[in-house]
């Protein structure tokens, strides 16, 4: 679409995400959605909000006006899912879940995932940071380029989840060499081969998952598994099999390809931005600035991949939006609202300095971790793995540069990379 000359509704905002494009910067569209077509109803019939205002009242609202879709009904909104495995498991996510189901669960998960012990792996996120910093050194000394995408941002949420999660290295690199196939799956644009795809893998963590869970029982160590499946004293209520193997596959889903993304983000953010680094160079509260900026500018989720179904007819923006409509958020769209945030195409690390998480300084709600009940569990994870990783990387390679142009996945749902080679400038060279 050339959005400088389109004056007529967009026909399906889906299709035109994927569009090459979009893939390579999808911000024009996403403006011109907001401005003009900012409740659209898609050809497939999903509506896509793009305002900051929908977007924060409609997270705001889920369990009110929005619900997550009934076992029931998942024929109706998910036509494939009886032949599924990956839609099945999906719907049987915390996301998927709404109150009292989704606060039971949400309260196993919370009791053993808290802020407390993930600040607790700040010490091993440290030592991954450091190690993959020392492996990439000698090539860059040498002058060479290095995939930083591979060798970097996809390599550390890798490990720290391996290590969260008590598994081998290896297994955890095995399993998240198909997470992308799976995100694939799920986008509201799969066509039925990628959801094949999808399926395959999937099968492949729920088995390898549920014999995890068995180790975990029989040899308990200190991770989150192994928390999860435990007894508690003070608790009676369990996590079943079922329950426990959707909970870690959403965990990896939800929290691996995302962080490398941001990661990925955030390293651009510093070699084009120059003169922002000095964020990374000074206290704490800096940092968190420089990272809550990066979440904005850059969501690594384009948009919603679960359904919200409107529980009555709404009206939002002169458009009536009916009773069991289903309903995405346009999150990236929401992000680079002027109504929410001045200047919102520049990268403004203030907008956040010494505010509450993921609140800018004038109250506005950055959106990339979502809002509501529904607010990702793993947002405080991937925020440590950033804290920890970018003052590192300025301070271990004041001089990186890009070799050449970074390389996307054609992706319409996650804002992710193929390839990221970097090197390091030479004064003069």
């Amino acid at each position: 679409m050339d959005v400088q000359e389109t004056t007529a509704a967009c026909r399906d905002a889906f299709a035109e995400l994927a569009s090459p494009a979009c893939i390579h910067d999808p911000y024009p569209f996403m403006r011109w959605l907001r401005e003009h077509d900012p409740v659209h109803r898609a050809a497939s019939g999903l509506f896509l909000l793009s305002r900051h205002a929908d977007i924060y009242w409609a997270l705001k609202a889920t369990g009110d006006a929005f619900r997550g879709p009934a076992p029931g009904e998942l024929a109706r909104y998910f036509p494939r899912a009886a032949t599924s495995l990956s839609l099945n498991l999906l719907a049987s996510t915390l996301a998927m879940k709404e109150p009292p189901t989704h606060t039971r669960l949400r309260r196993l998960i919370s009791r053993d995932f808290t802020m407390r012990q993930i600040d607790n792996l700040r010490p091993s996120i440290a030592r991954i940071v450091a190690a993959r910093l020392d492996g990439m050194a000698p090539a860059l000394e040498r002058g060479e380029a290095v995939d930083l995408h591979r060798e970097f941002a996809l390599a550390l949420p890798m490990l720290v989840f391996a290590e969260l999660f008590g598994m081998p290295q290896d297994d955890m690199f095995g399993l998240a060499a198909g997470i992308g196939a799976i995100l694939e799956g799920l986008s509201p644009h799969a066509r039925d081969p990628q959801l094949a795809a999808a399926d395959a893998v999937s099968a492949r963590v729920q088995a390898y998952f549920s014999d995890l869970i068995q180790r975990k029982r029989t040899d308990p160590h200190h991770d989150i598994v192994s928390s999860l499946v435990g007894a508690h004293d003070d608790d009676a209520d369990t996590l079943s099999d079922a329950e426990l193997i959707s909970m870690l596959w959403g965990m990896l889903l939800g929290g691996f390809a995302t962080t490398a993304a941001t990661i990925d983000h955030a390293v651009l953010a510093m070699l084009a931005y120059p003169a922002q680094r000095h964020w990374l160079q000074g206290d704490a509260v800096g940092v968190e600035a420089f990272v809550e900026e990066v979440l904005r500018c850059d969501a690594p989720a384009m948009f919603s991949s679960i359904p919200r179904i409107a529980q009555r007819d709404i009206e939002l923006g002169g458009v009536v939006i009916p009773k069991n409509a289903d309903v995405r958020v346009l999150i990236a769209a929401g992000n680079r609202d002027p109504d929410a945030f001045a200047d919102p195409d520049r990268f403004d690390p203030a907008r956040f300095y010494g505010a509450s998480p993921g609140m800018s300084t004038d109250g506005k709600i950055m959106l990339s971790f979502g809002h509501g009940i529904h607010f990702c569990l793993g947002a405080q994870l991937a925020r440590v793995q950033l804290a920890e990783s970018l003052p590192r990387i300025q301070a271990r390679f004041p001089t990186l540069a890009l070799a050449e142009q970074p390389t996307r996945e054609p992706s319409a749902f996650l804002r992710t990379f193929r390839a990221l080679p970097v090197r390091l400038h030479v004064q003069g060279g």
